[in-house]
């Protein structure tokens, strides 16, 4: 794959993974940190990418001859293996050009261990090529002495040709060998891997065997054919017997890289013929006859097997961009697959949540004893902190973790809105007044900012406050503490929770009233009474609030111990 396209696939994975973890339900710090590891993931992996393009040179072939243009079609053949300097009529290795011939385009590769690197740098400079290319393997039998020199180099092209392979192009392979003859040379000779059948090609024609023979009319014609038949014989028991075992091994990576076709041609020459070579040993050992001192023939080039090269596995041309793009779309399926999974978890927790609030307040609700009404305080806090939650997403937007088509919070928001306008306070009693009673002490009055211990000028105020509540049966003295929307949810928690607590201990320790003639809680700044945007808005919203609230079966033991006067005024001492 050409590294633009790999750069590509590099920043659309980068920016999937960033908006992944935007959809997913983590703190905003695990976020941050996610987003970097991400950026730097995609930095490194764009860096390595231009690095290993920047190693690769470019194919220099000698005395300025390139390539053909990324427009050429036929197919383009690699040649591995023997009479390499013969065939491309060179005489060295470094000389060697590739050859464009009518059918097709050769291009020579001297070292086998460098196939793959080879194949990469065509591809680099030539992307269009990735269904043109494919390899052939040429041997010549009279140019090998050691047999297991032999395999061994069949064994290093089978592992080649798979490295290759696996790494993503499809490289056929194509077996040539040139056998020598001493009548001339003859057509090709070729079978494929499924077809046991020999075929001639011959000037344009494919002919079985047996026609090929028929159509020598002249007695000297007819014999030469019938000497090529004996020494194609002769070949294909050669390479059956030394080369094709080789690549028929029960090995994996032997079998990925058999070849599908093999090719004969009998040439009058062997330039770089041994003595006693394996041909000459393999014919000697069959037939008793000795071929040393055979003398080379005339020199002439070899042919190359254009004929063949119609029999190359035709495949659809895929282009490099093609690939990408679909990586490219299943790296998008996968990342909208795992974004909706998360959102569904998600929201069937938020709906789970809010149901149990739900169930919750309507079961407290249902409680009257006196010790209750702080769990029903506490529980439709809860509700209304569901309720703002919701809220904020209406107004706002859902998040992306809840978002993606699958938010459900619109569907819970008329039940929230319901149970919250619906809270009423309990019942009063049969001869309990029906109105509770309410002191609101400004917070500044009695505690330094901040601060949840009593100031000690906050004692005439508390003793106005004292002054009008009067304990009796059927009521519950309920202190809240509230604050404004300065500092975080939290903290203003706790700080209005710990007032309510401190003015609680003063009335208590002061009327020697039954605990159980109290609810003390702190609801932060959530029932404001003024807009938080104006400092005098914000002084009214920070207070403490008594009530006097309607209790069956509330401070029965402090209707004569506690000697309180009952409430007759409101009492909102000025900061």
């Amino acid at each position: 794959m050409p590294g633009i396209h790999r750069q590509g696939l590099w920043l659309w994975a980068g920016a999937l993974s960033l908006l992944l973890i935007a959809t997913l339900p983590l703190a905003a710090g695990v976020q941050a940190i996610a987003a970097l590891l991400v950026s730097a993931l995609v930095a490194v992996g764009w860096r390595r990418i231009l690095r290993a393009t920047g190693k690769r040179t470019q194919l220099q072939w000698s005395s300025g001859v390139s390539l053909p243009a990324g427009s050429y079609r036929h197919p383009v053949v690699l040649v591995v293996g023997d009479c390499l300097a013969e065939l491309f009529e060179a005489s060295s290795a470094e000389q060697l050009a590739p050859r464009v011939t009518g059918e097709g385009c050769y291009v020579p590769v001297p070292d086998l261990s460098k196939l793959p690197v080879t194949v990469a740098d065509l591809l680099l400079e030539r992307p269009e090529w990735g269904g043109q290319l494919s390899v052939m393997w040429v041997v010549t039998p009279s140019a090998h002495t050691d047999g297991a020199v032999l395999a061994n180099q069949i064994q290093s092209l089978c592992h080649q040709v798979v490295i290759v392979r696996k790494r993503g192009t499809s490289l056929p392979l194509l077996i040539v060998g040139y056998f020598p003859s001493a009548f001339g040379a003859s057509p090709w000779f070729s079978w494929e891997a499924e077809v046991s059948t020999v075929r001639v090609r011959e000037a344009c024609e494919c002919l079985t065997l047996t026609e090929w023979q028929h159509r020598g009319t002249e007695p000297g014609s007819q014999a030469d054919r019938l000497r090529a038949t004996v020494q194609l014989n002769a070949a294909v028991g050669w390479l059956n017997g030394a080369c094709l075992p080789e690549m028929g091994r029960r090995d994996s990576r032997a079998e990925m890289a058999s070849a599908f076709a093999v090719a004969v041609a009998f040439v009058p020459r062997s330039e770089g013929a041994r003595d006693s070579n394996l041909w000459h040993r393999w014919l000697q050992e069959r037939t008793g006859l000795s071929f040393s001192g055979v003398a080379n023939q005339a020199n002439a080039s070899l042919p190359f097997p254009d004929a063949l090269l119609h029999l190359l596995p035709g495949r659809a041309q895929h282009s490099r961009r093609s690939g990408a793009l679909v990586i490219g779309v299943w790296l998008f399926v996968l990342t909208a697959c795992v974004a909706l999974i998360s959102s569904a978890r998600q929201n069937t927790l938020l709906i789970r949540q809010v149901t149990d609030d739900l169930r919750r307040y309507s079961t407290v609700s249902l409680i009257p004893d006196a010790d209750k009404v702080s769990q029903r305080q506490e529980a439709l806090m809860v509700l209304r902190q569901d309720a703002q939650r919701l809220d904020h997403y209406y107004r706002q937007g859902e998040p992306w973790s809840l978002g993606i088509g699958l938010y459900q919070g619109e569907r819970l928001r008329p039940s929230l809105l319901a149970a919250i306008n619906g809270h009423r306070i309990p019942t009063v009693p049969q001869g309990v007044p029906e109105k509770p009673r309410t002191v609101r002490l400004d917070s500044l009055s009695l505690f330094n900012s901040g601060s949840a211990q009593l100031k000690p000028e906050s004692t005439k105020f508390l003793v106005n406050a004292f002054a009008g509540i009067k304990a009796q049966p059927g009521w519950l003295i309920v202190i809240t503490g509230h604050t404004d929307t300065t500092g975080s949810d939290e903290q203003n928690l706790r700080l209005s929770r710990a007032r309510a607590a401190a003015v609680h201990d003063w009335i208590q320790h002061m009327g020697d009233i039954p605990s159980n003639c109290f609810a003390v809680q702190g609801l932060g700044a959530s029932e404001p009474v003024a807009s938080n945007d104006t400092e005098q808005g914000r002084s009214a919203n920070r207070r403490v609030e008594i009530r006097l609230v309607p209790e069956a079966g509330a401070c029965q033991s402090s209707t004569t111990a506690s000697g309180l006067q009952p409430l007759s005024h409101s009492a909102t001492p000025n900061a």
